[in-house]
């Protein structure tokens, strides 16, 4: 029986036009009214979460989040934090550096700072908006190396990503978590810290077993929770290399996938 789903948004349990469908909401309301924990865990920080959260009424005190691709665990009622494994301010310039001398841009989420950049760049204005956030303009060599850094991410279009992302130092890939979660996006997190640590460590808290755990997401940043999952579930619209790694797959989001999958393995519908 399982007993805990995570569940990624953006191209899983969010369609095209960033709703969350009557089918997918009637799914996840069944399996919680079955005693099943249904947790998002996201990219996004908390404050581009928070309006589903409400939508589903998932903020009592028995509900948790997963915001920072796993780099931060919280309850969602006080926002007490159940893990937090974050990078520092001179990891954030290191990026930086790198991102210069391969000319992409790059944006960080810090903890006291929110949403910050070197410089304006349509990818942070379009993270700004997705998840009502201000931007901070900043040199990040001007960070407080102590500073408290949940994620950097090299944002471009993948014309100019995708061959800068092939010219990564090795180094980069040892010292840090690095996951692609779209082709305009590469995020990069403390070594700790992917959607996989983020759930075992609920699951943990929980007291749920890791055969008890269903996962379901889409692209790059959702392998680990997938790997780790008792169940791991690739979406129709998933990455090839995704789909690979997944045990099962189910419907695309435009298709109601969420719920395809909650209703066949855990409601018996």
């Amino acid at each position: 029986m399982y007993k805990l789903i995570a569940l990624d948004m953006d191209g899983t349990l969010l369609g095209h036009d960033q709703q969350i469908s009557a089918r997918n909401k009637a799914a996840i309301a069944a399996a919680r009214q079955q005693g099943v924990t249904v947790v998002l865990a996201s990219g996004r920080p908390l404050e581009g979460m928070t309006r589903y959260l409400d939508e589903l009424a998932m903020t009592g005190a028995d509900d948790y989040v997963i915001c920072y691709n796993g780099t931060l665990v919280q309850r969602a009622a006080d926002r007490s934090v159940i893990r937090s494994q974050a990078l520092r301010g001179r990891d954030a310039s290191r990026v930086a550096q790198l991102a210069h001398q391969l000319g992409v841009n790059v944006h960080a989420f810090s903890r006291t700072l929110g949403l910050i950049t070197p410089a304006l760049n349509h990818y942070t204005e379009h993270e700004s908006r997705l998840n009502d956030l201000p931007i901070t303009l900043l040199d990040f060599a001007e960070l407080d190396p102590e500073d408290e850094i949940l994620k950097v991410m090299l944002i471009d279009p993948p014309e100019l990503l995708t061959p800068a992302i092939a010219q990564l130092p090795a180094s980069l890939y040892q010292d840090y978590t690095v996951v692609q979660s779209a082709p305009f996006f590469l995020e990069i997190m403390n070594r700790h810290s992917h959607k996989g640590a983020g759930v075992s460590a609920l699951a943990e808290h929980l007291g749920i077993e890791r055969q008890q755990v269903i996962c379901m997401g889409d692209a790059g940043n959702d392998s680990h929770m997938i790997e780790y999952a008792g169940l791991g579930i690739a979406m129709g619209n998933a990455t090839d290399e995704l789909k690979a790694l997944a045990g099962h797959i189910t419907a695309s989001n435009d298709e109601d996938g969420v719920a395809v999958a909650i209703e066949r393995f855990v409601l018996g519908a």
